[in-house]
């Protein structure tokens, strides 16, 4: 059965509530079809704000589905389930071709990167027929190659004002992507952890030197799934200081929340 969003039950506490993993926020927030030019449905969700103006638009990008990525990977999901109400952000999930999430499987099949173009393509489409505002692709792992070898080109760099990377491989993204993306001018954040199994800070400095205006920020003891929540925390601080023109604050989102809340299952 495919989940709805609609489905969380929100309650109002008689005091503040700690924000959780499995905390979720008020949005207005729906299930939805992206569809490729290659004649594929692609299953997803988008998240807005309640009420109130939209600071900046993610279209998210989900680590490698044959490893377990999917639009529900943790940061991902904390993202859909916080940003809306703590910082007026936009966020559009979606399972890439041939992906399967409590949402649902998006049709076609894993093309190693290369037939997920149409995906990329499509998903910044479709925020853009939605007029979402201020639209930055965030990419994580996987995710990162498709931002990197599709989003500083036609048809999606016009749409797009930049983007910010969570643990880049550089696998099948290459120095030819990277030069695109300097010469694009557009902004890159690249969060690189400690411990990475791929990419450590060092070696993503020396890489991403071909980006004049990339901006590499290690991050002291985070691995590459950032499991924890003092990790999911730092990255959606990061993305909301590099996406919104207030950013998190000089203490970072708040950590707890005055208003109705539900419970997502674990």
């Amino acid at each position: 059965m495919t989940f709805d969003p609609a489905s969380f039950v929100f309650s109002q506490p008689s005091e503040a509530t700690a924000i959780r993993a499995s905390t979720v926020l008020p949005a207005r927030r729906e299930n939805v079809e992206i569809r490729t030019e290659d004649g594929h449905v692609l299953v997803g969700e988008l998240a807005v704000p309640e009420s109130g103006d939209i600071t900046a638009t993610l279209i998210t990008l989900h680590p490698l589905p044959t490893h377990g990525g999917f639009m529900d990977s943790h940061v991902y999901r904390k993202a859909s389930y916080r940003l809306p109400a703590l910082a007026g952000v936009a966020v559009l999930r979606f399972n890439t071709r041939g992906t399967s999430s409590p949402r649902g499987t998006s049709e076609g099949r894993f093309e190693e990167g290369i037939g997920e173009r149409l995906d990329v393509e499509a998903a910044v489409r479709f925020a853009a027929g939605r007029n979402l505002p201020n639209r930055w692709l965030v990419g994580w792992s996987f995710g990162t190659e498709l931002a990197l070898m599709y989003g500083a080109t036609e048809p999606v760099a016009s749409k797009v004002e930049g983007a910010v990377l969570l643990s880049p491989p550089l696998h099948r993204a290459t120095d030819v992507h990277l030069k695109e993306w300097a010469a694009a001018g557009k902004p890159l954040k690249v969060l690189v952890p400690e411990h990475d199994d791929y990419l450590q800070p060092a070696a993503a400095a020396e890489r991403f030197s071909l980006v004049p205006q990339a901006d590499v920020v290690g991050v002291d003891g985070a691995k590459h799934l950032w499991v924890g929540e003092k990790y999911a925390a730092r990255v959606l601080n990061e993305i909301v200081d590099e996406v919104t023109e207030r950013g998190a604050g000089p203490d970072g989102l708040p950590q707890e929340w005055n208003g109705p809340v539900a419970t997502a299952a674990p």
